[in-house]
């Protein structure tokens, strides 16, 4: 539990003692005052994830067709986020229910990752006629809950009663975090979009690092709040063009220091630290941008080495090869019905393409079954899997 004086009054905002007796944290519009201190190591920080940032997209926009991989980016980012909430579904998990392979053990969260991945891309194409808004942020959310768990919880829909944040059965006296009463949650979300798109000169990360503390603070749903909170960064990064397509996994960051991500976020709201918040926020976008860039680098030595194996050796089978190789980049799980389909080949002539496949390495059979086998895109998956390769390991 922590303890609020009534009245509280801070950098970040203040807390107000309501007419039931706890106290709600009232958040002051950005940026924040006095104003955030860009010296020393935040400058440094700053630096460091700037260049990475760009590296990042350059690395990504070598690889031939870049946006065919961007979804496998994507399907990170909803593993790692949904897993801060909680959640058990990998990767694998996602790319079976994806392919329809589900087994009957599977978690049962995987639909709410799913939805994460489909509210990614939706508001993206959003993103093309629609700046950043409440509007976009709402219809997110819708996405997130459509048909699954917290359905109820008025998706899309700004909360009408209070929330709050703190031990499972904690109540509102209890707890260890109390966002503003609902009737102050529209107006504290204009407050936000608006100073989202003013033209104040602050760098853009650093807004969109103060955009997500502020976003988490105000809490304006029932639930999902981290995850909208997160798909948001992506969303005002494509936005602003610091990043083209959406292939930095933050949340691999903040799941890794899942304690003090939310530290650094009460710290915010307790002590008005905002340096603290941005030095960490920068920091996690610089260390995720140069592993993703270091992925983008191993995707196209993959393919090049993929694509070399097939070209040499494959014969008369070599474009259908290259087809259903290409394929996997997107759906990286596959069937010889599947391949069958794909190539326009009979099925005999599919599943010989598919044993050829699996003897040079590129597909990995899952099932050990004879029939309805399923194949994977192995070394794919694992540039993306740390599950996957821990699971190879041993």
């Amino acid at each position: 539990m922590t303890s609020h004086s009534d009245g509280f009054g801070g950098r970040a905002g203040r807390y107000v003692r309501q007419p039931t007796g706890y106290s709600a944290f009232i958040p002051r519009p950005l940026p924040p005052d006095p104003p955030l201190d860009t010296t020393g190591e935040i400058q440094a920080a700053l630096s460091r994830a700037d260049i990475a940032l760009g590296r990042l997209d350059g690395s990504v926009q070598t690889i031939p067709d870049p946006d065919v991989f961007v979804l496998m980016y994507v399907r990170k980012e909803a593993v790692l986020s949904s897993r801060i909430e909680g959640m058990q579904s990998t990767l694998l998990d996602v790319l079976a229910a994806e392919a329809q392979f589900l087994s009957p053990t599977h978690p049962g969260d995987v639909d709410e990752v799913i939805n994460y991945v489909n509210a990614m891309n939706y508001g993206l194409e959003r993103l093309r006629d629609l700046p950043v808004s409440v509007r976009l942020i709402r219809e997110i959310h819708q996405r997130l809950f459509h048909d699954v768990r917290g359905s109820h919880l008025t998706p899309g829909e700004l909360r009408t009663s209070q929330n709050w944040i703190g031990p499972a059965g904690c109540t509102l006296n209890e707890a260890t975090f109390v966002p503003p009463p609902p009737h102050l949650v529209p107006e504290a979300l204009g407050d936000l979009k608006l100073f989202l798109h003013s033209k104040d000169g602050l760098p853009m990360l650093l807004k969109v690092g103060l955009a997500h503390a502020q976003f988490e603070a105000i809490h304006p749903f029932l639930d999902g709040n981290g995850r909208t909170g997160r798909l948001l960064i992506n969303f005002l990064l494509t936005e602003s063009d610091v990043l083209r397509l959406p292939v930095l996994y933050l949340s691999r960051y903040f799941e890794r220091r899942r304690q003090e991500y939310y530290d650094r976020l009460l710290a915010v709201t307790d002590r008005g630290d905002w340096e603290g918040w941005i030095l960490f926020f920068l920091r996690g976008v610089a260390e995720v941008s140069e592993e993703a860039a270091e992925t983008a680098r191993h995707i196209l030595l993959l393919r090049e080495d993929h694509r070399r194996v097939i070209t040499e050796t494959f014969g008369r089978a070599t474009a259908n090869g290259h087809i259903v190789l290409e394929h996997l980049y997107e759906r990286p799980m596959i069937t010889v019905n599947a391949v069958s389909q794909l190539t326009g080949a009979s099925y005999p002539a599919a599943n010989q393409l598919v044993a050829r496949l699996a003897d040079c390495g590129i597909l990995s059979e899952k099932t050990g079954r004879v029939r309805n086998r399923i194949f994977t895109y192995q070394g794919y998956i694992d540039l993306f899997d740390e599950d996957a390769r821990r699971a190879g390991a041993q």
